[in-house]
């Protein structure tokens, strides 16, 4: 590909958490994200306010050959419009900010949602559900012992 020096090449494995700053994370870990994938790094940029993206799905990362995680390139003149943001490590930072906020909010309706339990309707997630209240009849065996 041609260089271009409006565009900024952004990989999902700038925000991995598990990874250390030697091993190719670009933020700090406050907005480093658990299992970053393209989907999820798009919709954080989307997110944060760029619109001038543009995806590359199964390309690998020049360090990172056996993975195929992809890339976002953002154009360096609408982020600077759109966002403000003057800077690649600027730009990587309201990302990644936004996509950790993201994965906290998500982790938090699907907890609420388990908690809540299924809904009335659903007959099928209703069986599924353990209540040791209806089954005392059950006993349960203290040892194998013959008799």
């Amino acid at each position: 590909m041609d260089h271009n020096p409006d565009r900024i090449c952004v990989w999902p494995g700038y925000f991995d958490l598990k990874l250390s700053r030697r091993g190719g994370r670009r933020v700090p870990k406050d907005a480093a994200v658990v299992k970053p994938d393209l989907e999820g790094l798009f919709m954080a940029a989307r997110e944060v306010g760029l619109r001038k993206i543009k995806r590359e799905e199964s390309t690998s990362h020049p360090r990172r050959p056996h993975g195929r995680e992809g890339r976002l390139w953002v154009s360096a003149s609408g982020a600077k419009e759109a966002i403000g943001a003057g800077s690649k490590e600027e730009v990587l930072q309201l990302i990644g900010g936004q996509w950790r906020q993201m994965q906290r909010d998500e982790r938090k309706a699907t907890e609420a949602a388990t908690a809540r339990g299924p809904k009335t309707g659903d007959r099928r997630a209703r069986s599924q559900r353990k209540n040791t209240q209806q089954r005392s009849s059950f006993k349960k065996r203290s040892g194998f012992k013959k008799k």
